[in-house]
C-alpha cells in the first residue's frame, strides 16, 4: 500500500501563521507591540483556578480537562505533593515549577476536582480516589457528544482502567479493563491514553504506551476489532496518545512517539498521514472541520484543514502566566473559552476569547450532541 504523506516541514520552520487573516499582535489587534504573541487570540484568566490541595500541599500533574459548562469544569488531578518551603503557600500548581517537580512521589487524592467559571472548587469526588491508588493518577476525561446524560469518562493508565461516571458523580456505572492487569486481548489495556465515538454510541480506545494499538467498541461496550502494533510503518504506532473523529467516520489517532498523526477508516484500514509534528499530545476535532492538536514539544496549538494544512499556530513555553508546558488535554466550552491541562507545568490554565479576535484563530466549541448527530447523518 502507498503511504500518502502530507509535508508541512515548510510550515513548522516558518512557526509563522498561515496568512495574513491569523496575524494579531499581542495586545489584541491595537498598534505595534514587541515581543510574541504569547497567548494567541486569547486572554489569560490570571489566578485560575484557585487553589484546592490541602494545607502544605500543592497539587500535582493535571492530567486532562472537561468543561462540561463554562460554569461546570472537571479537573483531572495526579494527586498532591508536599510544597516544598520556597513555594509560596497560595502557588496553585508546582509540578514543573522552575523546571522541577517538587516531589516525584503524588498523594492520591482529589483526583477529580469540580470548578466552576470563577475557578472556585464546587466538587470533589473523594469517594473515588481510591480507583486511582497504586497508579500515577487519571490519564485523561471525557463525555460522549452524542450521549443525553453526558456521563464522564475517565482513563487511568497506570491502573489498566476505564470508569464512566453518572455526570453527578453519584454513581460508577461501568468499568473497563482489570485493575494492574496488563493485557492484549479484548478485555484488557496495555496503559490506555483517550477516547472517541461515533454518533451510534460505538467508541474507540487508544491503547496506549504499552499495546499501541487502536480498539473499537460497541456502543454497550462489547469489542468489535483492533488493530495496530509497535513500530513506524503505516497502521503501526509509538504511544497512540490521544484519537478523534471527523464527520466522515475518519479515525485521526496522535501517534506521539512517531512524531506523526494517522488518519484510518472507521474499520482501522490505514489512509494517510500527516508528518512533521513534534508531539501530538491531544487531538481536537471541531465542528468547523478543523483539527487542532496541542503538541507537547513546541508548545503550541496548532490548527489544521482535514487535508493537513497548518492553517494557524500559537503558543509559547514558559512556566508564567499564559506560557504553556507540555498540554496534555484541553477543552472548549460552549462559550468558546479555553482549558489547557499541563501534564509538566502542573497546572490548568483558562483562557478567554479576546474582543477583538478573529473568529477563524478561535478553536471552535463543541456542537450540542442534537446538532453533531443531525451534521453527520
Amino acid at each position: 500500500m502507498r503511504t500518502l504523506v502530507v509535508t508541512l516541514a515548510a510550515s513548522f520552520a516558518l512557526g509563522l501563521h498561515a496568512g495574513p487573516a491569523f496575524l494579531q499582535s499581542r495586545g489584541g489587534g491595537h498598534g505595534v507591540h514587541g515581543g510574541e504573541d504569547e497567548t494567541g487570540p486569547y486572554e489569560l484568566a490570571r489566578n485560575w483556578p484557585q487553589p484546592f490541595a490541602r494545607q502544605g500541599y500543592v497539587w500535582g500533574s493535571q492530567g486532562g480537562v472537561l468543561a462540561d459548562t463554562p460554569d461546570r469544569i472537571f479537573l483531572l488531578n495526579r494527586g498532591e505533593l508536599k510544597r516544598p518551603a520556597d513555594v509560596p503557600a497560595d502557588f496553585a500548581g508546582a509540578w514543573g515549577l522552575l523546571g522541577r517537580a517538587t516531589d516525584p512521589t503524588p498523594e492520591i487524592r482529589n483526583c477529580i476536582v469540580i470548578v466552576n467559571g470563577d475557578g472556585k472548587v464546587i466538587e470533589s469526588w473523594t469517594q473515588w480516589d481510591h480507583l486511582f491508588q497504586g497508579g500515577h493518577g487519571p490519564h485523561s476525561i471525557h463525555l460522549n457528544p452524542y450521549d443525553p446524560q453526558r456521563n464522564i469518562w475517565v482513563v487511568d493508565d497506570w491502573r489498566q482502567q476505564i470508569f464512566v461516571f453518572s455526570n453527578d458523580g453519584k454513581r460508577l456505572l461501568k468499568t473497563f479493563g482489570e485493575a494492574g492487569v496488563t493485557g492484549s486481548d479484548e478485555k484488557h489495556f496495555g496503559r490506555p491514553t483517550g477516547i472517541a465515538w461515533l454518533p451510534d454510541g460505538a467508541f474507540f480506545v487508544t491503547d496506549g504506551y504499552t499495546n499501541a494499538r487502536v480498539m473499537k467498541f460497541d456502543k454497550d461496550g462489547n469489542f468489535l476489532t483492533s488493530w495496530g502494533s509497535k513500530g513506524t510503518g503505516p497502521g503501526q504506532c509509538q504511544v497512540p496518545h490521544a484519537i478523534a473523529v471527523d464527520r466522515t467516520r475518519r479515525v485521526f489517532v496522535a501517534d506521539r512517539g512517531n512524531h506523526r498523526v494517522q488518519i484510518f477508516d472507521q474499520n482501522g484500514k490505514f489512509i494517510l498521514q500527516w508528518t512533521q509534528l513534534r508531539s501530538p499530545d491531544y487531538i481536537y476535532m471541531a465542528p468547523d472541520s478543523r483539527v487542532w492538536i496541542a503538541d507537547g514539544v513546541t508548545n503550541k496549538f496548532l490548527k489544521y484543514s482535514l487535508n493537513g494544512a497548518l492553517e494557524y499556530s500559537w503558543g509559547t513555553y514558559g512556566t508564567f502566566p499564559g506560557g504553556i508546558w507540555g498540554v496534555h488535554q484541553f477543552s472548549v466550552d460552549s462559550e468558546g473559552n479555553l482549558y489547557a491541562a499541563e501534564a509538566l507545568g502542573g497546572r490548568t490554565q483558562k483562557f478567554t476569547p479576546r474582543i477583538d479576535a478573529d473568529a477563524a484563530a478561535l478553536i471552535t466549541p463543541p456542537a450540542p450532541a442534537a446538532a453533531t448527530d443531525k451534521a453527520v447523518r
